[in-house]
């Protein structure tokens, strides 16, 4: 029976950042995927013939840190600092558009409220971005180590000055809206603004378990860059520093069997039966994956077990991939490009989550789009493009169901209201494909179909994630390991968590 000092079930991101640490440290690692090729949500897909697009459709806040650690530029990554140009589409073609510090498309006084608020919001992601690369300790006794963590975090929020900290205090368990509200009048400018605090959860503007601690997350990462360049650099430099990566190749169970008068995490056994051995395994896939049905809830306490049960992890995200004759036209835009979001104002992103938290679909979905093709000509044959949406809120749990009727009347209700922005889009279209949040859970293994493997919310955040005793890497069985997005900070491409649990297994 083959031996290694660390198994990583999941080859997505954060598996092999997990992985390219843990090699270049010396260790003998192993990374075991089930799919045909490593990436997890961010692989490349090809979803009609010669054209191609990942779920996760861009890379906005990863950190430079860890691109600089494993020296992912040298494998090939292309990175652009900055946040990508924002574009809050308008029917009649008057879109507010977002660019760094500066807001066109609206009037005077929301454009220099804008000017405020994005200095203000920065200094709280500022205070807060050390904070995302290190295991937040427990709320009990610990080390010298983790009181100088909690130290330093009070001091960061403390530097804000008493004016800035107040408002910090004041604001991160406000509603997106009761906040947006308090500074603007312009409804696209403020849907706009909500939208990286909502997107992937099972959140509205108006829910009281804020959005804005996942905002300010998303404003704290340093580069952007293509998908599948970030895959392909990570495992590159997985490899590179001997890191072992065997694809299609499908966990079944972790072994558990006694050590040192104890159970504890022993190796894996694969679903051909294959059986390998280490010193530890650690998971990128999903809480209640790893403890449930892998790790088995006979191996854990029953307290333990019934916290991951609960755990919120039912997805309201689906993904829209349309094959394209040429480029869309979108009115009012000299060229479709950047990240366009139709959400006409805060009651239209509300209204589709009411709809959806009772197991309906919205008669007027709010979407994120991209062209991806735009970037990377190598999704799409010559001439043609890939257009690629995050269409909110479609839920994991339908009434009725998730069947082929269902999924082709919200198909066709995505298109419809693309199509009032690019009004010629129908016809450019070859081919299109809706994937439901069930249908992410199938495809990729992730329960509930949920991007951040369970709710990025104040109660499931920092030294609550996923919950206590799994909250820092290590979990109640002796050699099992988190690195997936249920970790600390959270999910999206950011790298944080296979990062954390890398140097959380190394000290």
């Amino acid at each position: 029976m083959s031996h290694y000092d660390s198994i990583i079930i999941g080859a997505g991101h954060n598996g092999l950042v997990c992985a390219a640490y843990l090699a270049k440290a010396g260790q003998k690692v192993l990374v075991l995927e089930s799919a045909d090729t490593p990436g997890g949500l961010a692989a490349s897909r090809e979803f009609h013939a010669g054209f191609s697009a990942p779920v996760a459709h861009s890379v906005n806040h990863f950190q430079q840190k860890i691109a600089s650690d494993l020296n992912l530029e040298s494998h090939g990554l292309s990175l652009q600092p900055g946040p990508p140009r924002t574009i809050g589409l308008s029917p009649d073609g008057n879109h507010v558009v977002l660019c760094g510090d500066s807001v066109n498309g609206v009037d005077a006084g929301d454009a220099d409220a804008f000017r405020e608020f994005s200095r203000l919001m920065k200094r709280f992601a500022g205070a807060l971005h050390p904070f995302w690369l290190k295991t937040i300790p427990r709320l009990a006794p610990g080390s010298l180590a983790d009181v100088l963590t909690f130290g330093r975090i009070g001091l960061k929020i403390r530097a804000l000055g008493r004016q800035d900290m107040r408002e910090f205090m004041r604001i991160a368990a406000l509603p997106a809206r009761d906040l947006v509200d308090e500074y603007f009048k312009n409804e696209i400018l403020k849907a706009v603004l909500c939208w990286d605090g909502l997107i992937g959860s099972k959140m509205a503007p108006r829910s009281p378990n804020s959005a804005v601690l996942p905002m300010l997350y998303r404003m704290s990462g340093d580069l952007r860059a293509d998908p599948g360049s970030l895959v392909n650099a990570l495992q590159a430099a997985a490899s590179a520093n001997g890191a072992e990566i065997r694809p299609a190749t499908a966990v079944e169970r972790i072994l558990v069997g006694e050590k040192g008068g104890m159970l504890a995490a022993q190796g894996v056994q694969l679903a051909g039966g294959e059986k390998i051995e280490a010193e530890r395994v650690i998971s990128s896939a999903d809480p209640q994956s790893t403890f449930l049905r892998l790790a088995g809830v006979e191996n854990l306490e029953i307290e333990f077990t019934n916290r991951i049960r609960r755990l919120r992890c039912d997805g309201y995200v689906a993904k829209l991939h349309l094959a394209l004759e040429s480029l869309p036209e979108f009115l009012g835009l000299e060229q479709a490009g950047g990240r366009m979001l139709i959400a006409p104002g805060m009651d239209a992103i509300e209204f589709a989550f009411d709809e959806a938290k009772y197991g309906g679909f919205p008669e007027n979905p709010v979407m994120e789009i991209v062209i991806p093709s735009l970037r990377d000509a190598s999704l799409a044959p010559p001439g043609r493009h890939v257009l690629s949406a995050h269409v909110m809120y479609l839920p994991y749990r339908l009434k009725g169901g998730w069947d082929d009727a269902a999924r082709e009347a919200n198909r066709q209700r995505a298109i419809d209201t693309i199509a009032q922005y690019a009004p010629g889009i129908r016809e450019q279209i070859v081919h299109a494909e809706l994937l439901t949040p069930a249908d992410l859970e199938r495809d990729f293994n992730v329960t509930g179909g949920h991007w951040h493997h369970t709710e990025f919310a104040l109660d499931q955040a920092l030294m609550m994630r996923p919950t206590y005793q799994a909250a820092q890497y290590s979990t109640p069985l002796p050699g099992l390991y988190l690195c997936g997005a249920g970790c600390h900070p959270g999910g999206d491409l950011s790298g944080g968590p296979g990062h954390n649990a890398a140097q959380e297994i190394l000290r």
